[in-house]
Parts: C-alpha cells; structure tokens; sequence
C-alpha cells in the first residue's frame, strides 16, 4: 500500500514540476523565437551597407560560437569521449544545420523581403515528412497531405505568382536551400540517443561552422567583404537611424544566435519537442515585425493571407504526424527493475 501512495505522490510531484516548467517554458521558447527572428532584419542592414552575405553570417557564427564555448566545456567536463563518438552528427549539424542554413538564408535575405524569405525556409517541416517518408516509409496522415497542400497555396500567394508580381528566382533558390538545411536541423535535432547534451552540439555545430566560413573566405570560395562603415536602418519605414558596425554584429551573434539557441535549448527541455516546435513558428512573425521595425519591409494584403496559410499549412502537418519521442507525463512510473550500469 506503501508503494502505491508513493507511486501516486511522485506522479503528482511530476505533474506539479511539469505545469511549473510549461509556465517558464512558454514564455522562454517565445523569446528564442523572436532571437531568432530577428537576425535577418539586422542582417539585411549590414548587407546594404556593403557587406556580403558570407561576411555577416561569418561575424554570427563567430560571435555566438565564441559566446557558446565556455558553456560547451562546462557541459562535456569528463565526457569528451562524446566528441569522438559523435563526430560525424556534429559535422552534419555545423554543416547543414548551422552553416548551409544560416549562409543560404542570409543570401536570400539579400535580394528579397525577410519575412518572405523566412515563410520559405519554414515549410522545412513538410520537407522533413516527405524525406521520412519516401527513406523509412512513414506515411504521412490525411491531415499532414491537406497541410502540405495549404502550404503550397500560401507560397503561391506569398510569391504573387497569380497578381503577375515579379518573383526573384535567385531569393527563392537560396530560400528554398535554407529549407533543406533548416530540414536537416530538425532531423539531427531529434535524435536524442547520442548522450551528447545540447549545449554541446549547438556550441560544437558553431565552433565548426565557423571555422568552415572562414577556411572558405580564405581560399576564396566564400566572398568576403565587410567594413567599419555605419549602417542605417529605417525604423518603421519612417526614421532612419544610423548605427555602429558592430551593433548589428553583436545583436546578431550575441542575442539571434547565443542567447537564442541557450532559450531554445532550455525552452526544448521544460515544453517538450512538441509543443517546442509549435511555438518556434512565432519566428516568422517575429521576422515580420523586425523587417518592418528595422527596414520598413512590409508584405502586402495577399502576401499576408498567403504567409498565414502556410504557417497553417505547416501546423496542420505537425499535427498529423504521429508522436514518438514524447512520454506521457502523467503515467505513473512503472516498477523499478534491477539493472547493471
């Protein structure tokens, strides 16, 4: 009798812990959404004022790698044989997740609108049903195939094929590729049988991204151009404010790129990667509103309904797939077993 009160008492102590966690979860998973969203609106000032895309996601990397190492040795004090052991997802991770996401979207942002730009790279969901499908055979639901099908309207709007609007087929190409490695991100995140921690693979995904743009910048593969020239952004569309170089260096590495991922991670813990991911789509609002905020870039009625189908779209696909990577925070745990570690 004992043994069921307590079973029933750490059941109700898990279930406390979890309502705690969703009140500081929520709003934790929030700010790292509009951290993130906030780098191509920064990113677009340094870029007008004569900096290559590959210059300013260079400077990201850098600084929110630089930022993340301390908290990377911390985490893997006494378990760099993790490093060893996950060398080849890290490589992935940095590669795909970090470097081709981040530089693909950067060049997008150059040539068209942030939020447009974003709204592409985050029909990276339906792209990751259609790899785990056609690669494991997992069949999406009736209700993923009707997300995919709003999605693809909402583009159709979003890019104002039907209005005649001129498209730039150069934005969509590298959009799209931040799409693919923005896909590549959520299927290295989810795997969560590596041991290694988070904080980890986030600094260590960065730490090599960065040392790749480099290496690219100084063989030449990569162009880099930057200056110490002040950028000027047009709040609102209204007032043009002209700020320091580095400002938007530091916001970008420090608040879009460290302190996001740090949110994220911890947000990810408290909420869930489901719930988590539901939240991360307030990242294209936040685009939205910093375009609009730092570069008076805002989308118009039709491309507006067009941006709201495919968030649409896209949840309707995550909620027509099935959960496997959750547990039942209210089961009752069940009996320990005797185990040899």
């Amino acid at each position: 009798m004992s043994r069921v009160a307590d079973d029933a008492v750490g059941a109700g102590i898990t279930a406390a812990a979890r309502r705690r966690g969703m009140r500081l979860g929520l709003p934790l998973a929030v700010g790292a959404a509009f951290a993130f969203g906030m780098s191509g609106a920064w990113a677009r000032g340094l870029m007008d004022a004569g900096w290559s895309p590959g210059a300013a996601v260079t400077a990201r990397v850098w600084v929110g790698a630089l930022i993340l190492l301390v908290p990377t040795i911390l985490a893997l004090r006494g378990r760099w044989h993790l490093l060893r052991r996950n060398a080849g997802m890290i490589a992935a991770y940095g590669l795909l997740a970090v470097a081709a996401t981040q530089f693909c979207y950067f060049q997008a942002v150059a040539v068209m609108d942030v939020g447009l730009a974003l709204l592409i790279e985050y029909t990276a969901p339906i792209a990751v049903i259609l790899f785990l499908w056609i690669r494991r055979g997992e069949r999406p639901t009736r209700r993923s195939v009707l997300g995919a099908a709003v999605a693809f309207i909402g583009l159709i709007l979003m890019l104002d094929v039907l209005g005649g609007g001129r498209v730039n087929l150069a934005g969509i190409a590298w959009a799209l590729a931040a799409m693919v490695g923005a896909a590549a991100y959520f299927l290295l995140s989810a795997r969560a049988d590596t041991g290694l921690p988070p904080i980890a693979l986030a600094g260590g995904g960065l730490l090599l991204g960065a040392v790749g743009f480099s290496i690219a910048g100084l063989v030449g593969i990569l162009p880099i151009a930057w200056n110490t020239h002040d950028v000027t952004y047009r709040f609102a569309g209204a007032v043009s404010v002209a700020v320091p170089w580095y400002v938007p260096v530091l916001a970008i590495g420090a608040i879009a790129t460290a302190l996001a991922y740090m949110l994220g991670i911890v947000s990810t813990r408290m909420l869930g990667s489901r719930l988590a991911s539901f939240v991360a789509l307030a990242e294209v609002i936040a685009a939205l509103l910093f375009g609009w905020v730092l570069l008076g870039q805002l989308p118009d009625l039709l491309q507006g309904l067009g941006g709201v189908l495919v968030l649409v779209g896209v949840v309707l696909v995550k909620l027509g797939e099935p959960v496997v990577d959750e547990v039942d925070p209210d089961a009752v745990p069940a009996p320990a077993t005797a185990r040899s570690e």
